[in-house]
């Protein structure tokens, strides 16, 4: 099987590592902007072949990790490169704007929707690991305008993985992906910056922070390049997000302005309940 993946960082780096660990028969092409990426992805043995979009016909499966401002342009050009047996996965941090660009492509049955819910801080080629995808959720968008035969192909590589599948529509994808994921990065990006403000002495930030200011700061390092795109794409699901968010913040502010530590404490402990939502257990509703 010939593999292809068009953008080799952590995302698409640790993809076809474990492809390539998964399928014994599986060359992995690596399609890049950036020559040192190529080199770099070589020399690391994620990749077999560097190659460019002229190669793409004799592609079995694209996976395609790059930037989703990117992704609206590049999408329609690889579409456009492959045959008609090929299937192409993106791994978009935002689905509608990327469903809506290719809903009239020639070649729509032949892409998959796919945000495959893994990741680090990091994004470098260097940065792509084994086993990232184990027991991850894959949301598939609009799986019916996809050929059968392809979604098959591609579930099988997905279920190798280790993935979970989920099906969800794009408006619906990036409502949701706003609160879980979008939200959580501009909240570590604002700590990070007005610590930075404050504390002018790197050593004490060094010094001080703690594993709970690390933990809840380490999305800042995440690659700007990638997330402003984001930003950008699920504008108006963001918006609403960080509306609601800088109003519990201001309801937090207030209720330290008048002395309610109580009702702090009931803020905290309501919101405890977030521990056992995210180990899967059922939140018994009063």
């Amino acid at each position: 099987m010939n593999v292809f993946v068009i953008g080799i960082g952590l995302i698409g780096g640790s993809f076809v590592k474990d492809v390539k660990a998964k399928l014994s028969d599986a060359k992995v092409f690596g399609i890049d902007a950036k020559p040192k990426h190529l080199e770099e992805a070589l020399s690391l043995k994620i990749i077999d072949h560097g190659a460019t979009y002229d190669d793409l016909s004799k592609a079995d499966f694209v996976f395609v990790s790059i930037p989703v401002n990117e992704m609206v342009k590049e999408l329609p050009r690889i579409l456009d490169a492959v045959n008609d047996d090929c299937v192409v996965c993106d791994a978009g941090f935002t689905k509608e704007l990327i469903c809506k660009t290719l809903a009239n492509h020639a070649k729509r049955r032949n892409f998959l929707a796919c945000h495959p819910i893994a990741g680090t801080e990091f994004s470098d080629s260097s940065a792509a690991i084994n086993g990232l995808y184990e027991g991850k959720t894959n949301i598939i968008c609009e799986v019916e305008n996809t050929a059968f035969k392809l979604q098959e192909k591609a579930l099988e590589i997905f279920q190798l993985l280790g993935m979970r599948i989920r099906y969800m529509n794009p408006n619906a994808h990036d409502k949701h992906i706003a609160y879980v994921s979008h939200l959580s990065h501009i909240s570590s990006f604002m700590l990070g910056k007005t610590v930075i403000e404050k504390e002018k002495n790197e050593r004490d930030i060094f010094d001080m922070a703690g594993s709970g200011f690390e933990s809840t700061v380490r999305l800042a390092k995440s690659s700007p390049a990638m997330w402003a795109p984001i930003f950008e794409q699920n504008k108006e699901n963001v918006l609403e997000t960080l509306n609601e968010y800088i109003q519990n913040l201001m309801d937090f502010r207030e209720l330290l302005l008048v002395d309610d530590f109580e009702g702090i404490y009931n803020e905290m402990n309501n919101t405890n309940k977030i521990k056992s939502i995210l180990k899967g257990i059922p939140i018994n509703k009063k």
